[in-house]
């Protein structure tokens, strides 16, 4: 045997025990929360309806980026520049892919068809088919090392922030090229869309603001003081909020989109990172990375519920 499929077939094993482990008496389970740890190389699974700590998966060297499907986990891996697809339901690494060098955010299109994955060493975004994973195109931004590339709801856009940039690059999905590139905040790095998507948000890091955007005219028509360096970005379902971490602070905002004003602020833990809301919009769950825990949001009453431990260094939280 080949020592590839030995070490296949040993994650296979370790993700199966696990998987078994994790979701034994747990048919009532809510949606499921994926957190990456990047330095445990795991992902923590947590019951969104207990709010528990459920077991870990192995997931690849240094697992960054994360986007949840039917039954999959896609998983961007820094440390081998791969994309790691897992059948979560089989208990099985189905494939890896080679993207380049430090790829970091990947998201997932509303109708479950198209990856993008941002990799930072050759300034590009790479597009592939969903749910196997073959490359479609490698498209060239102008942000240099790019971190998130998220789908527009309507699957027209990629809009695509970089860690030495001050805009957001506009990629035409069906074209496979950048078309534009709007002026925001030093350092951008989260992005979220309105359900509509008639707005975009982004978070500056150095420019401690977030960029309310229009995404029809292409042009920011907010700017939003948040924190100390704001960076992660989830958008409530309903349309009439967004939240942003703040890493230095370290706390979660919550905006109001029809005034466009900070209307809470929710102590958390440390270096908070990216985030993901329930489907039903009730609760937040945010990746503190130097804490190694998940803080927990009322999005009601912007209660902090619970602190989860999970791995070390989680990056971000995606729910399915």
């Amino acid at each position: 045997i080949r020592r590839s499929d030995m070490i296949s077939i040993h994650f296979q094993k370790r993700l199966l025990v696990t998987l078994i482990a994790a979701f034994a008496g747990a048919a009532l389970a809510g949606p499921l929360a994926y957190v990456p740890n990047e330095k445990s190389a795991t992902v923590s699974v947590i019951d969104t309806a207990t709010d528990q700590r459920l077991g870990d998966m192995p997931a690849g060297q240094r697992p960054l980026g994360i986007a949840a499907g039917d039954g999959r986990l896609y998983l961007t891996d820094g440390k081998t520049g791969s994309l790691l697809i897992i059948d979560t339901v089989a208990g099985k690494l189905l494939k890896t892919i080679p993207v380049g060098e430090s790829p970091e955010g990947v998201s997932l299109s509303a109708d479950g068809k198209l990856l993008a994955v941002a990799v930072e060493d050759d300034n590009s975004v790479v597009l592939l088919a969903a749910p196997l994973g073959k490359e479609l195109a490698r498209i060239k931004v102008q942000g240099k090392n790019p971190e998130h590339a998220v789908f527009s709801p309507d699957g027209r856009w990629l809009y695509v922030s970089a860690e030495e940039a001050e805009q957001v690059d506009v990629v035409d999905v069906k074209a496979r090229k950048q078309v534009a590139s709007i002026p925001v905040g030093k350092r951008p790095r989260g992005i979220g869309f309105l359900p509509d998507g008639s707005r975009a948000y982004v978070a500056s890091e150095m420019a401690g603001k977030v960029y309310a955007i229009d995404v029809a005219e292409r042009r920011v028509v907010a700017e939003i003081t948040a924190g100390q360096y704001p960076n992660g970005i989830a958008v409530h379902p309903d349309g009439k909020r967004v939240f942003v971490s703040n890493v230095r602070d370290p706390s979660v905002m919550a905006i109001d989109v029809a005034s466009n004003t900070v209307v809470a602020t929710i102590e958390v833990g440390k270096r908070p990172w990216n985030m993901a809301i329930t489907p039903d919009g009730a609760k937040l769950y945010v990746a503190n990375g130097r804490s190694s825990t998940v803080s927990v949001i009322d999005t009601v009453s912007y209660k902090k519920l619970a602190d989860i431990e999970v791995g070390e260094l989680p990056w971000g939280v995606s729910i399915r």
